[in-house]
Parts: C-alpha cells; structure tokens; sequence
C-alpha cells in the first residue's frame, strides 16, 4: 500500500485512465472519424495506446495506425476537427468509473485534503465526463490543456494547480497512470503516484519511475499522512 507523502495537503488527479476508463468512448469516435475519411478502424486497445497526450497526437497516431504512414497536415486538420465532432456525441456512452475511484476520493476528502483534477483533455469534454461520471462535486478545482502549450507532461497545469490551491508543490501529490503524469509532476517539483491499471502506452506503471504504484484510490486514501517519507 502507497503512503501519502508527509506534508501533502493536496492532491490531483489525472482522469483518461486514472479516474475514468474512457477508451471505449475516446476509441468509438476514433473510428468514426476513421470511417469519415475512408481509411480501416484501429482496434480499442491500439486506440488505447494512443491516449493522453490531447487529441492533436491521439488522432496523429490513430491515423498513422491506420494508414502506415504520418498523415498529411490537411488529412490530420481534418480528422481531429471531426474526431471533436464525433466524441461530443458520445463523451460518457460505455465509459465507466474504475472500481474505487469514488470512495477514494470521498476518504481523501473526509481527511481534509483539497482535490483538483488536472488533465490533458479538453475542457469542453472534461466537464460532461465528471458530471456524467458523478465525480464534478468531489473536487475543489479541475485544470484542462485547451491549448497544446499547457498539456503534460509540462508542469504549467500542475503549477497552476498549486497556486490556485495555495499549497507549495511538495504538498500536492499528483495521481496518474503513465509516464507522461510522472515526467509532470517531476518538472512541477511534486511527489507522483501512479494507478496500475491505466494507459500505460506498453510500459508497465512500476517502469514508469513514480514513487509509488497503487491498485485502487482506496488503497492511497486509507494510509496516513504522517506515516512516511516521500516527499
């Protein structure tokens, strides 16, 4: 079991594979943009592999996935405005909480940390998704990359997370799935944790040089603060 770093009084999540399994959805609306431009449907879990870096690299890579080859910059336009089109259709059709999630996040709460969920997607589909996954009351603050400069694995929305919270870095611990969360939170200075479960883009989340793995955000809530050591 992970140990919150002594000294935190807050903590961020990630949400694509940390908080929400949205592949299922994020893969759906890939496809039909596939299915717009005549090219060949990419499997879920190749899709999968392609989450968490915004839309401009997911369909950038789902259709080099596709095709073989990199897209042309008018074909690549043109699948990432559709693939906008298509996933506001369908942002919370199959996509689900994963197990634990929001009873973590209400013991994290009943300890009086402060939670922010801090994202690469977009914040016109981040809010549906935390509404629809009933998870937009739980938290204090969600920070979303509208613009390519802000996305992780920078530390520009974690910074801004900290300061909007009023803690120092070292005191906001930063839950995600990949090394891309990892590499974030480093650059910002806070202490990361990884989920085992998420999308880990073919790397495994103990490789990923967190300073910690856990199962569930019960098993990161139910440790004490005060306990150890990490941060």
């Amino acid at each position: 079991m992970a140990r919150l770093p002594a000294g935190v009084r807050a903590v961020a999540f990630d949400l694509d594979g940390t908080l929400v399994d949205s592949a299922p959805d994020i893969a759906a609306a890939a496809n039909a943009t596939l299915d717009s431009l005549g090219m060949a449907r990419v499997p879920e879990a190749r899709v999968a592999l392609a989450i968490g870096d915004g839309v401009d690299m997911l369909i950038e890579r789902t259709l080099t996935e596709s095709a073989g080859s990199t897209p042309a910059p008018d074909r690549l336009a043109a699948g990432i405005a559709r693939f906008r089109e298509e996933y506001a259709k369908r942002a919370w059709v199959a996509s689900r909480l994963y197990p634990g999630v929001a009873e973590g996040l209400d013991a994290l709460r009943a300890r009086g940390l402060s939670l922010a969920c801090v994202t690469n997607k977009a914040s016109r589909f981040t809010g549906e998704v935390l509404e629809r996954a009933g998870l937009a009351s739980r938290f204090d603050l969600v920070c979303c990359a509208d613009t390519p400069e802000q996305r992780k694995p920078r530390p520009d929305l974690l910074l801004g997370a900290c300061a909007k919270l009023r803690v120092a870095p070292r005191e906001m611990l930063f839950v995600g799935d990949s090394s891309i969360d990892v590499a974030a939170a480093r650059a910002a200075g806070c202490p990361v944790v990884l989920v085992d479960y998420g999308y880990t883009r073919g790397r495994p989340a103990s490789e990923a040089g967190a300073d910690a793995v856990i199962r569930s955000l019960v098993d990161l809530a139910g440790a004490s603060c005060t306990d150890s050591g990490g941060g």
